[in-house]
């Protein structure tokens, strides 16, 4: 971590994640006029970079992997919240909106945040160095669970479309819980060391801190207060700009989904930022574990959720990819492991993904 860490009392990034909630509070179910909306854009955009902040404090304090776990789960629990509280007040249209958002969350974590990444690290670094056993770990994860959650449900029979009968879906929240939680525990404990940045090309290592003093424990627990403060305002306030993003989106005559594509990159915008920073700092494997990390948090934790609150939904769930997005899905996986393997990478890599990346958000506008 940077030696600019500092006591969080005596900086904007305390007050910022407190506005933001009061604002919330403020705005929350109300029509916004469009200086209002303007406005919660810019808290919005504070808080998120508040939530980097302080996800850096706690990760310096407690070392990796533990620092980009805590970011990559506080997130997706407020973003897996938010999902099941817009399938609640959305009615049949959100029947596709645990799906689009999860999988949305798939394309930007594996391609955008992971390609980013390295191609950041790779630029300034001539060579993006992490440690291909952990990472490939994370991905298998990633992939079986993306298989399993989002492909298997458009070629079962037991329900006519692309959904889960009640026991596949209690079969597929059961086996998403269980391998989120088998990996967390390789990543935290038995395994550790599998997922904590090497310094070059081929070692085993991990890489040299900068030097800099860990925050106290009182310091952290400040800011593990804030960081979850600011993420409640990220995701609360990018709820609230929703309306206005659908009616832009409706004007422009494109895609429902294009809604669940932005409310994504926007939830996921500090783990984005926190990823590249550690980028440039020669700590790639840190910012795979977030990558990865929010990919396996997204399906693990918000695919038990919707099977619990689809107890009580009164439309369908509908879990199965389409055909253009199963083949992007595919491709993602097969690119991801031949990225993995060395162990290193280039920029060319970090290019390929972002290609990929662009794909997507072309496609989710122009299907």
């Amino acid at each position: 971590m940077t030696a600019r860490l500092r006591p969080p009392a005596a900086q904007w990034t305390t007050l910022v994640p407190v506005f933001a909630v009061v604002l919330l509070v403020l705005t929350w179910g109300r029509d916004l006029p469009g200086w209002i909306v303007v406005v919660v854009t810019l808290v919005l955009a504070g808080a998120v970079l508040a939530a980097v902040h302080h996800a850096e404090v706690v990760a310096h304090r407690v070392g990796e992997p533990f620092g980009s776990l805590v970011l990559a789960v506080a997130v997706t629990v407020i973003e897996v919240a938010l999902i099941v509280t817009l399938m609640l007040d959305g009615g049949d249209k959100s029947a596709t909106l645990a799906r689009d958002t999860v999988f949305a969350a798939v394309m930007i974590t594996c391609n955008g945040i992971l390609g980013l990444s390295l191609l950041v690290g790779s630029l300034r670094h001539r060579t993006a160095v992490f440690n291909s056993e952990g990472t490939g770990a994370a991905l298998a994860t990633v992939a079986t669970l993306a298989t399993l959650s989002l492909v298997l449900p458009t070629f079962t029979t037991s329900k006519p479309g692309p959904e889960f009968s009640t026991v596949q879906l209690t079969f597929a929240a059961v086996s998403s819980l269980s391998l989120y939680g088998l990996f967390v525990a390789t990543q935290t404990v038995r395994h550790r060391d599998y997922f904590l940045p090497i310094s070059k090309p081929g070692g085993t290592g991990a890489a040299e801190e900068e030097h800099a003093p860990a925050p106290s424990t009182r310091t952290a627990l400040i800011s593990l207060v804030l960081l979850g403060l600011a993420l409640v305002g990220v995701v609360g306030l990018a709820k609230g700009v929703s309306p206005t993003i659908e009616s832009g989106v409706e004007g422009a005559g494109l895609p429902q989904s294009v809604v669940g594509v932005i409310i994504a990159l926007l939830v996921l915008l500090p783990e984005t930022i926190a990823a590249v920073r550690a980028a440039r700092r020669n700590q790639v494997q840190t910012s795979m574990n977030l990558a990865l990390g929010s990919a396996m948090a997204s399906i693990g934790l918000t695919i038990p959720a919707v099977a619990l609150a689809s107890l009580w939904l009164p439309g369908p769930l509908v879990l199965g990819l389409g055909n253009t997005h199963m083949v992007l899905l595919a491709l993602t996986v097969v690119v991801s492991a031949l990225t993995v393997v060395p162990g290193r990478a280039t920029p060319l890599q970090g290019g390929v993904h972002l290609v990929l990346f662009a794909a997507f958000l072309e496609l989710a506008v122009n299907p």
